[in-house]
C-alpha cells in the first residue's frame, strides 16, 4: 500500500491510498508521536498523549460565530482549521491492542457541568462518536450551517442523506442546486438532509431565526419566538423542525434542541428521542464538551441496554441491531406504513465499520463482554464489512446486576417500577430501596453497585427481556407521538402531507424488496 509523509508539528502523518465506506471515499490515517514513537490511539477510555490531535471538529476549542457581523474571513479560518484537525481511523477492536481500563470510572458520575474539553476525562475522549466522511462532503454540510446567523452550539447530519443506506434508486433530484460534493455522494439518489442543532438559549435563537428566515417556519412563527420557543421546550420530545427547506441549493431538514435538554435525554433517557438518535452513526459537525460526555454515556447505555437483551453468545451484527433497534421500539411511525420495515436491517448491514468505530472501543471498557473471534486479530478487519464477529459476555447476576444499576436514571426507575410490581414488592420497601440507591453524590466518588434487587432483576433470565423492553416502549411512545402531532403545526400541513407520502413511499419500496428477497431464498431452496 502506498504512503505519503506528512509532517505537522511534532506529528508525522502517514496517509494511504482511500478506502471506500460505502459510497464516501475517505483517507485512511495513522498518526504517530515522533517524540514518544508510539501511535495515538483514540480509544473511549484510553489516555493518549497530550499533544494528540483533536478529532475534525468545527468549534472544539474556538468560540462559534454568535451573530450575522461575523466576517466571512472568520467561516473560512473555522473550514482551514477543521480541515487540519485528525481524521481518525475506525480502531481495531481487538482486546489485546487497547488500554482501555485506563479509566474505568468515566460513566459512574459524570460531571455534566462541565464547559471546556480540556475537563473532559482525558484529551481523547469521545473521539469514535466522530466519523470519517468524505472531506468535500463534509465540508459542504458545515458551509450549509454558517448560513444561520442565530449561534449553533452543536450540530449533527444524520439519516440515509448522510450515511447510505442501501443501493440507491434513481430519480429526479430534491435538491435545486447542490454543491458538486453532495451530489457525487447522493448520486443519483438526491435525499434530504436532516439536521440536528443544538443551541444555549431557545427564545433568542428562534428569533434571530425568524428575522433572517421567516419562510422556514409555518404559520406558527406569526406568533413570535417565545410562543415557538414553548411549543419546542413544553410539547413533544423538545425538538422543533423545519422540514422541506432549501439551503445552499441544498433541500435539508433541521431540528432545534436547547443543550440542557438534549443532555438530560443522553444521560437519562427520559424520552431516547434524540439519544436513540445519537446512538447509531452521525456526522457531528460543531461539537459541544458537554454533549460529548453525555453521549458517551448515551453509548455505553446503549450497549449494556443491548446486553440484556442478548444471549451469552452473540454475532456482531446482532449487537448492532439490537442498538439500533432501541429508538425505533414504541415508535408510532413503525406500527403504521410510514417507514420501511427493514430500516434497522439496512442501516446495520450498511453502517458496519462506523458501528464498530462507535462502540468497539466501549466494548473494551466493559469487563464483562469481549470479542471472541480469531478474525479480529486481522489487520484491517474492523473496514470490513462481510466480518461478523462473535462476541460473549459473562451472565453471572452480580455483574450483570451492576450492568442494571447503571443504567440511565430515569430508563432505570422505569424497568425497577415494572419489577416491584412483578416481584409484588411493599411500596414502603421499595422507597427505601430507591434511597438507598439513590445516584445523588456531591464527591462523584460514589460507585453505583447492583444490590439484591438489582440482582435479582439480572437473575429473571425468562422475563428481563420483555421487561426491558416494555421499559424502552414506555419511554419512547408518549415522547414520539406527541413530537410527531407537533409535526403538523410546525412543519405545516403540506409539509406534512409531503412527509408522509415519502415515508409512504419507503415503506412500499421496503415491502417490495422483502418480497423480493423471499422469493430469491425460496427459489435458492428449491435449487438445493
Amino acid at each position: 500500500m502506498a504512503l505519503q509523509l506528512l509532517h505537522r508539528g511534532p506529528f508525522v502523518h502517514l496517509q494511504s491510498a482511500s478506502r471506500s465506506y460505502g459510497r464516501l471515499q475517505v483517507e485512511p490515517q495513522v498518526w504517530l508521536n515522533r517524540s514518544r514513537r508510539f501511535p495515538v490511539r483514540c480509544f473511549a477510555a484510553n489516555q493518549s498523549s497530550p499533544s494528540s490531535p483533536q478529532p475534525d471538529n468545527e468549534s472544539s476549542h474556538s468560540d462559534l460565530r454568535t451573530d450575522a457581523s461575523t466576517s466571512k474571513s472568520s467561516s473560512v479560518s473555522s473550514s482551514r482549521t477543521s480541515q487540519s484537525s485528525s481524521k481518525e481511523s475506525p480502531p481495531n477492536p481487538s482486546k489485546s491492542s487497547s488500554p482501555a481500563s485506563a479509566l474505568p470510572d468515566w460513566d459512574e458520575n459524570p460531571d455534566l457541568n462541565i464547559s471546556a474539553f480540556s475537563q473532559l476525562p482525558h484529551n481523547n475522549f469521545g473521539i469514535n462518536q466522530h466519523m470519517v466522511i468524505n472531506e468535500e462532503f463534509k465540508e459542504a454540510l458545515r458551509q450549509i450551517l454558517w448560513q444561520f446567523r442565530a449561534p449553533i452550539r452543536y450540530a449533527f447530519a444524520y439519516g440515509s442523506g448522510v450515511f447510505p443506506q442501501g443501493k440507491g434508486t434513481s430519480g429526479p433530484s430534491l435538491h435545486p442546486s447542490p454543491s458538486p460534493a453532495i451530489k457525487n455522494v447522493q448520486k443519483a439518489e438526491g435525499k434530504v438532509i436532516d439536521f440536528i442543532f443544538g443551541v444555549s438559549y431557545t427564545q433568542h435563537w428562534h428569533s434571530l431565526n425568524l428575522q433572517q428566515n421567516r419562510n422556514h417556519y409555518s404559520g406558527l412563527g406569526s406568533f413570535g419566538s417565545a410562543f415557538v420557543s414553548r411549543v419546542q421546550d413544553n410539547w413533544g420530545a423538545g425538538v422543533y423542525f423545519n422540514p422541506y427547506i432549501t439551503v445552499n441549493g441544498t433541500l435539508i431538514k433541521y431540528g432545534v434542541v436547547n443543550l440542557d435538554t438534549l443532555c438530560r435525554d443522553l444521560s437519562e433517557w427520559d424520552t431516547l428521542y434524540l439519544a436513540g438518535r445519537l446512538q447509531k452513526p452521525v456526522k457531528i459537525l460543531r461539537d459541544d464538551a458537554r454533549v460529548r460526555l453525555a453521549n458517551q454515556v448515551n453509548l455505553i447505555s446503549a450497549l449494556r441496554t443491548a446486553l440484556l437483551l442478548l444471549p451469552s453468545t452473540f454475532a456482531e451484527r446482532d449487537l448492532y441491531a439490537t442498538i439500533a433497534s432501541i429508538s425505533y421500539m414504541g415508535d408510532p411511525r413503525m406500527s403504521f406504513p410510514t417507514e420501511n420495515p427493514n430500516k434497522v436491517a439496512n442501516i446495520v448491514a450498511n453502517q458496519i465499520a462506523n458501528f464498530r468505530t462507535l462502540y468497539a472501543p466501549l466494548i473494551e471498557n466493559l469487563p464483562n463482554v469481549s470479542f471472541q473471534d480469531a478474525r479480529c486479530n486481522k489487520p484491517g478487519w474492523a473496514e470490513d464489512a462481510s466480518t461478523n464477529a462473535n462476541l460473549a459476555q459473562d451472565m453471572d447476576p452480580i455483574k450483570r446486576g451492576n450492568m442494571v444499576r447503571r443504567l440511565p436514571k430515569s430508563f432505570r426507575q422505569k424497568l425497577y417500577f415494572r419489577y416491584q410490581s412483578k416481584f409484588q414488592i411493599p411500596r414502603v420497601e421499595f422507597d427505601a430501596m430507591m434511597e438507598a440507591s439513590s445516584d445523588e453524590d456531591p464527591t462523584r466518588i460514589k460507585r453505583r453497585q447492583g444490590g439484591g434487587f438489582e440482582q435479582r432483576i439480572a437473575a429473571d433470565e425468562l422475563g428481563l427481556k420483555g421487561e426491558v423492553r416494555e421499559s424502552i416502549r414506555k419511554t419512547i411512545a408518549w415522547p414520539s407521538t406527541s413530537q410527531s402531532f407537533k409535526g403538523l403545526f410546525t412543519g405545516g400541513i403540506g409539509r406534512t402531507v409531503r412527509y408522509l407520502k415519502e415515508k409512504g413511499q419507503k415503506y412500499q419500496q421496503g415491502k417490495v424488496k422483502e418480497v423480493g428477497d423471499s422469493s430469491k431464498s425460496k427459489g435458492t431452496k428449491k435449487e438445493e
